[in-house]
């Protein structure tokens, strides 16, 4: 197994773990907060989302799925290009999915096209640089695992949410 299929792999296991927490829920479920301040299952499987989204269109040269329809509607947002990385308190609570299978649909749609681009991809492109404004400089190879390590911790959060409902 060479280092593209263990992050195919690794990406495959995602989805499984995104439907569980998410699965069922009503709208009021996916923004409950165990806390003030807290992030809800709607906000960390968007924000799981985006980030794949957006760094995974980044590389591959393309718009991001988010921007590409309505999206930040069905979300209750207006902005295309919020990730959720820094949101305080008041934006996470705004973060309000239309539905879990609102949810879910854009999950799919980002992770099937980070899979089909993973594919694609050789050893030799794993190494490249895509970011030198870091010591050291970020391959491709550092990148993909970085975000499926975010997804991987956020998907673990929203299933422990879930349990607390």
């Amino acid at each position: 197994m060479d280092a593209k299929d263990v992050l195919i792999e690794a990406f495959g296991r995602l989805p499984e773990l995104v439907e569980t927490a998410v699965q069922g829920l009503t709208p009021e479920q996916l923004r409950y907060q165990p806390a003030k301040g807290a992030n809800s299952i709607g906000w960390l499987v968007w924000h799981l989302t985006r980030v794949q989204d957006d760094h995974v269109a980044e590389v591959m040269g393309v718009e991001q799925v988010y921007a590409g329809g309505d999206w930040p509607a069905k979300f209750s947002l207006k902005d295309a290009g919020e990730t959720g990385y820094g949101h305080d308190a008041a934006q996470v609570a705004a973060v309000a999915p239309e539905s879990a299978q609102v949810l879910l649909d854009y999950y799919r749609a980002v992770h099937d096209r980070t899979v089909a681009y993973l594919a694609g991809i050789s050893e030799k492109d794993l190494d490249r640089v895509i970011d030198d404004n870091w010591d050291p400089p970020v391959t491709l190879g550092v990148r993909l695992v970085s975000v499926y390590d975010d997804d991987a911790q956020h998907a673990g959060q929203a299933a422990y949410v879930r349990g607390l409902l």
